[in-house]
């Protein structure tokens, strides 16, 4: 009802329900308000009805859609069934690498490339050292990241070295003696009766030390320290030239007394058919020229200390009685 025209409006739909109105409340202006205030409320019941049921067909609808495009779609998947190939292998997991890692490892392996070729050579050199094994470049590169084939320098270098063996292929180190264990380390020792300096053979495997003392322990070889290299040499012992020899002998050669001047003792020596590596008459003479007088001192006796060397080593029941102080 407009107020300001006192004019009603009813809907088209609900026509009748007026009609009913009036008849049930005939005249009166409060009986037809109330009639409209009632129409009103039908009118808004029924646009509700109707906006739901046109919603349960908008669903009704798009369920039928989604059904007929599922019954379309199901012949073809059946149609084409998946089937794994016999020989697919499984696929590989790949360890995640860390970007700083990688860049670090990276930085690394570019810094030796960049080394002199020296530096390259020895990493290459402790490498087949430790390992005692054969390598090829590819190899090398793989367990030092020294790539041999990109250096020719580096190639020609580990050809030419005498501690690296090329067979055409593989890269293996060379020692001085092939030779492989106790027993040959033996032979081998009872080659040299003059001596032979450890250093040349403690590269041929890696426990020739340890076997070297296990010979010496057996009473095999001797095994002394060269004063003035600082170096062992290892002796053959050889059980044919033990000899025992008499306490008269052993105190005879322990009274013979030297001369006390070099002079008296170079003079014994070319006696025994022997030239002396010294003329100290002469050095004497030369001395007198030029004015310098020089006393001979007196020889003052030795004792037998940790840091004398023994000539007579290889003899050692002449040393059994001596003293020999801790310092």
């Amino acid at each position: 009802m407009d107020l300001l025209s006192g004019t009603i409006i009813v809907p088209e739909q609900a026509y009748n329900f007026v009609i009913c109105i009036g008849f049930i409340f005939p005249g009166g202006g409060d009986h037809i308000l109330l009639g409209i205030i009632l129409l009103r409320r039908e009118s808004r019941r029924m646009s509700l009805q109707e906006s739901l049921n046109r919603f349960k067909q908008q669903q009704e609808k798009c369920q039928s859609t989604l059904s007929s495009i599922a019954a379309r779609a199901a012949p073809s998947k059946a149609a084409q069934p998946y089937k794994a190939t016999p020989s697919s292998a499984p696929p590989k997991v790949i360890a995640s690498v860390k970007f700083s890692n990688d860049t670090e490892r990276l930085q690394h392996i570019n810094a030796i490339r960049k080394s002199p070729v020296g530096a390259q050579l020895k990493r290459v050199i402790d490498l087949l050292f430790e390992t005692r094994q054969a390598f090829t470049p590819e190899d090398i590169n793989e367990a030092c990241y020294v790539d041999v084939n990109s250096n020719k320098a580096l190639f020609d270098s580990l050809k030419k070295n005498t501690k690296v063996k090329y067979d055409g292929k593989r890269f293996s180190y060379k020692s001085k003696y092939d030779i492989k264990g106790k027993d040959q380390l033996l032979s081998l020792v009872r080659k040299y009766p003059e001596g032979l300096q450890v250093v040349e053979v403690k590269d041929s495997y890696p426990s020739v030390l340890e076997d070297l003392q296990a010979l010496k322990a057996a009473g095999h070889v001797w095994l002394l320290s060269n004063m003035d290299s600082q170096e062992d040499i290892v002796y053959p012992n050889d059980p044919k030239v033990m000899i025992k020899v008499d306490d008269d002998l052993k105190q005879l050669f322990r009274g013979i007394e030297l001369p006390r001047d070099m002079v008296d003792i170079e003079k014994e020596l070319q006696k025994n058919g022997m030239k002396p590596a010294t003329n100290t008459a002469k050095r004497r003479a030369m001395a007198q020229v030029h004015g310098v007088t020089s006393k001979p001192k007196p020889k003052k006796k030795r004792e037998i200390t940790r840091r004398t060397k023994l000539t007579n080593a290889h003899l050692p029941e002449l040393f059994q009685n001596l003293n020999v102080p801790d310092s």
